[in-house]
């Protein structure tokens, strides 16, 4: 949680989670990469589906690069199977451009091991929406982050969350990050709904990639979370104006701080202590930004 504030550098928002035609999305690469950068967004991952009736794409954004805007290669995974007998939905964020085709055997957990081999940061996508449980999510041993917030999730089938199966495996020691994303195919009002901020010292993708697997970042619907820092047992958190600053750990603990347009909180941390929490804060319009959960000494 800490981390992405006090390591040098500087915001940048970015996308991890979109398609293009290369798979199912309605928009060629290069206008989803200009709508994005229209937008205001500083990089972009499009993430098509890699399967076979697509040509197992991994979609070249290389050409779409700028001065101020920067793209990652990257894939949505699938394999064999989820615990309801779903195929496996696995954000795959800095593959390599010859990442190799998936066999038909190939499991999802082990083709999420085989990305985070080639140097990916691998998420587990949209979690709530397929009905995920804990097993599933202990299953893919290789995950960097869940996918806490998919913004056509909320749109389609108000289906959203992933911070359930996040605290779950947070419960069973597995210290993942949270990230928020559109997964927008350009069909409907999907896309510039979840982001993520990465605090990065320049705009190269492996620098960003490496942010992203460190924990350098937040995620958001809107809300801006300036600062975090540790005081003595208690967190001070500012932010842009919200509703509530809150604190989430093990079990039901909690702490809060809820107002109208406050801008900082001082939270205690004694009833985390020898365990981890994470901090969301919420806007007067309900939307959220999410810390990454942290371990309290």
């Amino acid at each position: 949680m800490l981390d992405a504030f006090s390591a040098p550098g500087r915001f940048l928002r970015g996308n991890l989670h979109t398609h293009s035609d290369r798979s199912d999305g309605a928009l060629p690469p290069a206008e989803v990469c200009r709508r994005y950068r229209q937008a205001g967004y500083d990089f972009l991952c499009i993430s098509d589906h890699f399967l076979d009736r697509f040509g197992f794409p991994l979609t070249d954004t290389t050409p779409f690069r700028t001065e101020g805007f920067t793209t990652l290669l990257g894939a949505e995974l699938h394999g064999p199977q989820t615990h309801l007998g779903d195929h496996w939905h696995i954000l795959a964020v800095g593959l390599p451009s010859d990442f190799a085709a998936a066999g038909d055997s190939e499991a999802g957990p082990d083709l999420a091991r085989r990305a985070r081999e080639a140097g990916a940061f691998v998420g587990i996508a949209h979690p709530q929406w397929y009905g995920l449980n804990t097993a599933d999510g202990l299953s893919i041993d290789a995950a960097h982050a869940v996918e806490i917030y998919n913004h056509t999730c909320e749109m389609l089938s108000a289906r959203p969350d992933g911070v359930a199966l996040l605290d779950q495996l947070l419960q069973e020691g597995r210290m993942l990050t949270g990230f928020a994303a559109d997964d927008a195919h350009f069909k409907s009002n999907d896309p510039f709904g979840g982001w993520v901020m990465v605090k990065a010292e320049d705009m190269a993708p492996e620098t960003i990639l490496e942010a992203l697997k460190a924990g350098r970042y937040y995620a958001s619907q809107g809300p801006q979370i300036h600062d975090v820092r540790r005081d003595g047992d208690s967190l001070v958190v500012t932010t842009s104006p919200v509703r509530s600053i809150a604190l989430a750990g093990r079990g039901a603990r909690s702490a809060a701080v809820h107002g109208d347009g406050i801008t900082e909180a001082r939270l205690a941390l004694t009833s985390f202590a020898g365990s981890w929490c994470r901090l969301v804060v919420t806007d007067g319009a309900g939307r959220r930004a999410w810390a990454q959960p942290a371990r309290i000494d």
